[in-house]
């Protein structure tokens, strides 16, 4: 469809070595270029189909057919049989990126389930404060839909643009130790932004749908796309189970768990600011961050201790860990943001926009009240619950 395109390609070079040590990459143009650099004779390499797919149709997925015609021509790309290696730039690039993806569609879903409460009015209030029917905005159940989409994308916004400014630490700081201390913390967070904040966005895609009730269901609307959409950001460059098998193989069992204990040092420095802090919404934050946060060490130490010895208990529960994981440091930014946001409030800076400051308040003793509140459960089914995700006999499925 496009009136011209290059791909990149994997494939194997006569005499590769066998599995994934023997990939190679390749640019493979739709066009052949000539010595003058014009475009000469079609390549042959061609679309024989466009797959139908649940969601992100703008976005074709195409299958390829190579050499039907006589032989398609490739250059590699670097050295022969590097070709994974190279990929994987790109591909830790992409899972930051479809993080962000996954932040983005959650946010435009919950602007979308705003609009719509503000809007649609049904029923009155259950505390009879009005004595007529209201736009559902008013009733909890909506505002606590609402409250989960802003808590959850905010604290997963926050965690990327964290993970943002340490790769770039860890890229362009003067100082050779914070530099590689900016290198781990960020490759810890790679796999939480690709993991959490994906699997994030499908929760807050369908409460948007939730808040529309039966018009969600609706194409017209639009929130039942974003739903369909975010289904694929799971299973996109590594689905969650990847994530997490790196997160426990690469990024906990290899240094012991150190990585993540040295995050968990940071986090209780948080914890201490907030009781210094001392206001009501401080306090609670730190009470709900500890709890996460303790219940984060103990399956760190569970990892680090039976990767090698006991991998299916661990694995069993990978991806849970991971979404412990990532409710803790989103927590842990949210926490941080509220620390700012009565900093800026005592201080009366001028210019300040309360109202702002005072939502990010309201947000941050929500994520905790309600989101933080499932570690210590997640710790639980990882620690103590292994042995029956395997249990059942593989005839009973």
């Amino acid at each position: 469809m496009a009136e011209n395109i290059v791909h990149l390609v994997l494939a194997r070079v006569s005499g590769a070595p066998e599995g994934v040590k023997g990939i190679s990459l390749f640019v493979v143009p739709k066009f052949m270029v000539n010595g003058d650099g014009s475009l000469g004779t079609r390549n042959d390499v061609h679309c024989v189909s466009i797959e139908h797919k649940l969601g992100i149709k703008a976005s074709p997925t195409a299958v390829l057919q190579f050499g039907d015609h006589g032989g398609a021509v490739g250059y590699v790309v670097g050295e022969e049989n590097r070709g994974l290696e190279y990929m994987f730039i790109m591909m830790n690039a992409a899972r930051y990126a479809v993080g962000v993806q996954g932040i983005a569609i959650a946010e435009r879903a919950y602007q979308k389930a705003v609009t719509f409460a503000k809007d649609r009015v049904q029923s009155r209030p259950v505390d009879g404060s009005i004595k007529a029917s209201v736009a559902i905005i008013h009733h909890p159940d909506v505002k606590r839909m609402l409250m989960t989409m802003r808590a959850y994308t905010e604290g997963c916004r926050a965690m990327a643009s964290v993970a943002a400014a340490a790769y770039d630490a860890a890229h362009h700081h003067p100082d050779a130790e914070v530099r590689k201390q900016n290198q781990a913390f960020y490759e810890f967070m790679v796999p939480l932004i690709k993991g959490y904040s994906t699997e994030m966005s499908q929760e807050v895609t369908s409460l948007g749908v939730q808040v529309h009730g039966g018009m969600g269901f609706i194409e017209e609307t639009g929130a039942a796309q974003y739903y369909r959409d975010a289904r694929i950001l799971t299973i996109y460059e590594g689905t969650t189970a990847i994530q997490s098998n790196d997160l426990v193989g690469r990024k906990t069992a290899r240094d012991g768990g150190q990585t993540a204990k040295d995050i968990a040092g940071q986090i209780e420095a948080t914890e201490s600011q907030l009781l210094d802090q001392g206001s009501a919404d401080a306090l609670a934050v730190a009470k709900r961050l500890k709890a996460a946060r303790l219940a984060f060490v103990d399956v760190v130490e569970f990892v680090a201790a039976n990767t090698k010895a006991s991998p299916n208990a661990v694995f069993s529960g990978s991806v849970p860990y991971l979404m412990l994981a990532g409710n803790l440091v989103a927590g842990w930014q949210m926490a941080r943001s509220l620390l700012v946001a009565q900093e800026q409030l005592e201080k009366s800076v001028m210019g300040v926009d309360v109202g702002f400051m005072k939502a990010k308040i309201t947000t941050a003793r929500f994520y905790a009240d309600h989101l933080l509140t499932k570690a210590p459960g997640m710790r639980d089914s990882i620690v103590e619950g292994a042995d029956c995700v395997t249990a059942l006999a593989l005839e009973a499925f």
